[in-house]
C-alpha cells in the first residue's frame, strides 16, 4: 500500500501523528488514496505531468545548463488545512496586511511610526524600495498592495508562522489554480469526498479589487479598462501572466504596447487607441518608467508615473511598496500591527536577528554557522546562507558581506519546517513545505481558501523555491469541522 512504508522521522507530518496514524482531518485523503495500487498512482502523476507540459505549465530558471524552460514540479497528495486552523490564518492575514497598508500610507505621508521612534527612521529612508519620488502621492482608496502573497511555514509543534510578506509582484496563483484542476481530473471522487473550498473564484475576485480601485476620475467607473502588464515571453513567470490575464478577460500587454498622452495611458490597438484605467504590473519598479527610474530600461511605459501623479491611472500594486516586505523591515511587523490597530499579532513570526544592531551583528558573525541569513530585498531562494549545511568559504563570504553592509542582511535560527507525503523515486517519504495564500484587497480584504503549497522536493532541503528544485501540491481547505 502506498503509504506502508512511510515515516515522520521525528518532524511535524501535516498527515500523520506521530504514532503514524492519520490526523482526522485527513481522514478521507488518506482512506481514498492507502488503498491505491503504486502502478495506479504513478499512472496518474504521470498524467499529470503530460497535461501540464502539453499546457505549458511551466516556469524559467535563468542561467540553467539545461535549459530555461520547466514544467512546474507537480505532487498529488494534496494539503489538507482543517477549517478551524485557517479561520486563524485569515484573520491573521487581514490583520496583517491592513497594518502594512497603514504602515505604507504612513510612510510616503507624515511618517509618524518614525517621528514617534517605533522604527528608526534610517532602516525605512535608506531601504532599497523606499521611493521617495512618491512622497505624498494619493492612491486610489488608499489601497496601496491589491495583491499580497505572504508565506506560512510551520514549525516542530505545527505552529503557524509568517516567514515573509511578499506585497510587490507576488507570483504563483495560477499554479494554484492549475494544480486544483489537475486534481480534480486526477482523483475526482476524492475530492468530491472531502467537501473542499473552491479557489475557481480567484480571477474574478482578482478582477473587481483592481476595478474597485479606477481613477475617480474616469468616465468608465461601470467598467474600468483593465490591462496586465508584463515583461514579456521571457520573464521566469510569463506563463502566469497569460493565465491570469487570460481567465480575467483582460489584454495582457508589454510596455511598447501603451503610450503616455495628456497625462493618461492608452493601449495601441488596431482600432487605435483605447484608454486604460487600472494596470496590474508585473514589472518591478526599477523597469516600469524609464523617464523617473531606471533610463535603460525597454520594459516599461515612459510616462507612466505622471499619469498615476495625476491620478488618471491606477497602479497595482501601487509603486513603493517593497519597503513593506523588506526582510529588516519584517522584524517590525508585529510593532506595526500594535502601532496602527494596537492589537496583538494573530500570526506569530519567526525569531529574526538584525544585522545592523551591534548586539545582534555579534551574535550573527559568531554563530554563521548556526544560522539562516538572508539578503533584504533577495527573492527566489537567492542570496541567503543555510549555515548549518553551507561550506566554510560560503560562510566567511557572508561573514565579509554583513561586516561591508550590516543594513542589508537579518539571521534566523533555522525552523524545522513541516513536512509532508511526497512521491519520489522511492515510493512516498517527507519533503518539507510552506504554504502561500493569496490576498486580495478591493472593497475589503479577502483571502482565497487554499493558496500555494511549495513542497522542497529534494529530501532533506528546506528551499522550496521553483528555481531551487521544489515543487508544489494542492491545497485544501475544508468546508466542515471534523470530528476526530
Amino acid at each position: 500500500m502506498l503509504f506502508d512504508n512511510y515515516q515522520t522521522e521525528g518532524f511535524f507530518d501535516e498527515m500523520f501523528e506521530a504514532d503514524g496514524s492519520p490526523r482526522p482531518h485527513y481522514a478521507p485523503v488518506y482512506n481514498g488514496l492507502h488503498q491505491v495500487p503504486q502502478d495506479e498512482y504513478k499512472n496518474k502523476q504521470a498524467a499529470v505531468e503530460l497535461a501540464f507540459m502539453r499546457g505549458g505549465v511551466t516556469f524559467t530558471v535563468y542561467n540553467d545548463s539545461q535549459g530555461t524552460e520547466r514544467i512546474f514540479p507537480f505532487d498529488c497528495v494534496p494539503r489538507v488545512i482543517p477549517v478551524e486552523e485557517w479561520e486563524v490564518i485569515e484573520k491573521g492575514l487581514i490583520q496583517r496586511l491592513t497594518a502594512l497598508n497603514l504602515f505604507l500610507h504612513d510612510i510616503y505621508h507624515q511618517q509618524k511610526i518614525l517621528k514617534d521612534r517605533v522604527i528608526p527612521a534610517q532602516i525605512v529612508l535608506g531601504a532599497k524600495h523606499f521611493r521617495r519620488e512618491f512622497m505624498h502621492f494619493e492612491v486610489p482608496k488608499d489601497i496601496y498592495v491589491h495583491i499580497c502573497g505572504s508565506d506560512l511555514i510551520r514549525d516542530n509543534d505545527g505552529k503557524y508562522l509568517v516567514l515573509e510578506d511578499n506585497l510587490r509582484c507576488p507570483s504563483g496563483a495560477s499554479y494554484m489554480l492549475e494544480n486544483r484542476s489537475a486534481l480534480k481530473r486526477a482523483f475526482p471522487d476524492l475530492f468530491r469526498a472531502s467537501g473542499v473550498c473552491a479557489v475557481d473564484t480567484y480571477p474574478q475576485q482578482l478582477l473587481k479589487s483592481m476595478q474597485f480601485v479606477a481613477p475617480v476620475n474616469s468616465p468608465r467607473q461601470e467598467h474600468p479598462n483593465v490591462v496586465l502588464l508584463t515583461p514579456g515571453v521571457y520573464n521566469s513567470a510569463y506563463f502566469e501572466h497569460a493565465f491570469l490575464a487570460r481567465q480575467m478577460g483582460i489584454p495582457i500587454v508589454e510596455g511598447r504596447d501603451l503610450v503616455a498622452r495628456d497625462f493618461k495611458i492608452y493601449m495601441r490597438t488596431t482600432s487605435g487607441l483605447v484608454p486604460v484605467d487600472v494596470i496590474y504590473r508585473r514589472i518591478d519598479d526599477d523597469f516600469i518608467d524609464p523617464s523617473v527610474f531606471r533610463p535603460d530600461s525597454l520594459l516599461g511605459v515612459p510616462g507612466l508615473v505622471n499619469a498615476a501623479r495625476a491620478g488618471n491611472i491606477t497602479l497595482a500594486n501601487s509603486i513603493g511598496t517593497g519597503i513593506a516586505d523588506d526582510k529588516v523591515v519584517y522584524y517590525y511587523v508585529p510593532k506595526i500591527i500594535k502601532y496602527y490597530l494596537n492589537e496583538e499579532p494573530i500570526l506569530s513570526q519567526v525569531e529574526t536577528y538584525l544585522a545592523s544592531e551591534t548586539q545582534d551583528r555579534t551574535y550573527i558573525l559568531e554563530n554563521l554557522n548556526k544560522l539562516v541569513v538572508k539578503s533584504a530585498n533577495e527573492a527566489g531562494g537567492y542570496g541567503m546562507l543555510m549555515g548549518p549545511w553551507a561550506a566554510s568559504e560560503e560562510i566567511e563570504e557572508f561573514r565579509k558581506n554583513i561586516i561591508a553592509n550590516p543594513r542589508n542582511f537579518i539571521a534566523q535560527p533555522p525552523i524545522s519546517l513541516s513536512r509532508h507525503p511526497t512521491w519520489g523515486e522511492e515510493g512516498f517519504g517527507g519533503r518539507h513545505i510552506d504554504l502561500r495564500p493569496y490576498i486580495l484587497y478591493g472593497e475589503k480584504i479577502t483571502v482565497t481558501p487554499g493558496g500555494l503549497t511549495r513542497v522542497a522536493l529534494r529530501k532533506g532541503s528546506l528551499v522550496v523555491n521553483s528555481s531551487q528544485g521544489g515543487g508544489s501540491k494542492d491545497t485544501w481547505v475544508l468546508q466542515n469541522k471534523v470530528t476526530a
